[in-house]
């Protein structure tokens, strides 16, 4: 018998669909938006030095500073709920799925910046890549704990809603004998 996820059959299924469609979604916006081309009459240089444009921000002031800063980091941090949500588990480990996500979230806002190389008016910019993953991170830790502890608290109080097919570990793990295969001679 093959169970569907840890939060039983339609459900795991219905929170991975709606996860992977809005995943879809949104990394499709963001390539949109950060891999058009940009008519300007010149290009900053690349900022390949981590923090030297975060500090550049601030030294504007907050005010100055706060829209470049929330733009990174609001970028890619909708990433931070949904890639757990297609992944679609409630039992697992909160640092290991926390990890999962900062790495994948790193991952694609490299691979943005990669593909803006080849993009006019766009440049490589190290700190957009610290801010998306931060933004990730921190959307994550907001989020997705809060959201599974409800889930698997609402799984406790309603077992035939969410639990699925039940499933013991005895028969799960036993199937029976493995059938053998009677060995056959070779013929001189």
């Amino acid at each position: 018998m093959q169970r569907q996820g840890s939060i039983g059959g339609s459900a795991a299924i219905r929170i991975r669909v709606t996860g992977g469609v809005l995943l879809a979604t949104h990394l499709a916006l963001v390539a949109w938006l950060m891999l058009r081309p940009l008519d300007v009459p010149w290009v900053m240089p690349p900022n390949l030095r981590p923090l030297a444009g975060i500090r550049a921000d601030l030294a504007l002031g907050w005010p100055g500073a706060a829209r470049p800063l929330g733009e990174g980091l609001a970028l890619l941090a909708p990433l931070g709920v949904l890639l757990p949500a297609a992944h679609g588990r409630l039992t697992v480990s909160p640092l290991a799925s926390l990890l999962r996500t900062a790495a994948a979230g790193a991952l694609i806002s490299l691979g943005i910046a990669l593909l803006q190389t080849g993009v006019p008016g766009r440049v490589v910019d190290v700190d957009s890549l610290l801010l998306n993953t931060a933004g990730v991170v921190l959307a994550h830790l907001a989020v997705v704990p809060a959201g599974r502890s409800w889930l698997r608290r609402r799984a406790v109080r309603e077992p035939g809603a969410a639990a699925g097919p039940a499933v013991g570990i005895a028969e799960e793990l036993s199937q029976g004998r493995t059938p053998t295969i009677p060995r056959v001679g070779i013929a001189p």
